[in-house]
């Protein structure tokens, strides 16, 4: 009785072959992007789930690996993160002079002061100078863009962007005529 004859990742150059001739590489690519008994790990891994598509040729099973690979990555990652594997401290008596993460509370007064003063700057600017420098810099839209949506040439775009930068330079500054800072 023969045998059926197998696909190209079973035969003697195969999936095994595969595996032998990119491991390495694998690690070495995963080792770049985490600690390396991680990326053994996670290379691993990425070898284990990529079998279900032993049956691929091989210049697929190398773009299947290195996805599965940073997949398996951001999987550990994810799991770190939900574990909060840094963030585990003891409770002993040294607990009490462990820096807090929070501002102290001037620090935290002084920085919502002043963004209340380059909100209020950026209420006092004229309203179309106003528009785009929001459009650019909040909404993160490119001067073609502005330019388009608001129906105006991107050296209108720049002009206003200009203005609004020196207009807001002058309020966060106390330049501005009748401000007593």
């Amino acid at each position: 009785m023969t045998e059926a004859p197998l696909g190209p990742a079973h035969d003697g150059d195969g999936f095994d072959a595969f595996v032998r001739r990119h491991h390495a590489a694998l690690v070495g690519f995963l080792a770049r992007r985490c600690h390396e008994e991680d990326a053994r790990d996670i290379a691993q891994e990425a070898m284990v789930r990529l079998m279900r598509y032993r049956d691929q040729p091989p210049e697929k099973l190398k773009l299947l690996m290195y996805r599965i690979a940073l997949n398996a990555l951001l999987d550990s990652g994810r799991q770190q993160t939900s574990r909060q594997a840094g963030a585990h401290v003891s409770l002993d008596a040294d607990f009490e002079r462990l820096p807090s993460a929070e501002l102290p509370h001037e620090q935290r007064i002084e920085h919502q002061q002043q963004l209340e003063r380059v909100r209020a700057a950026i209420l006092r600017l004229p309203a179309r100078c106003r528009e785009i420098y929001l459009l650019n810099r909040i909404e993160g839209m490119s001067y073609t863009q502005i330019a388009r949506h608001c129906r105006i040439s991107v050296g209108a775009v720049e002009k206003n962007i200009s203005r609004a930068l020196h207009l807001l330079r002058l309020h966060l500054q106390g330049h501005v005529a009748g401000e007593g800072s």
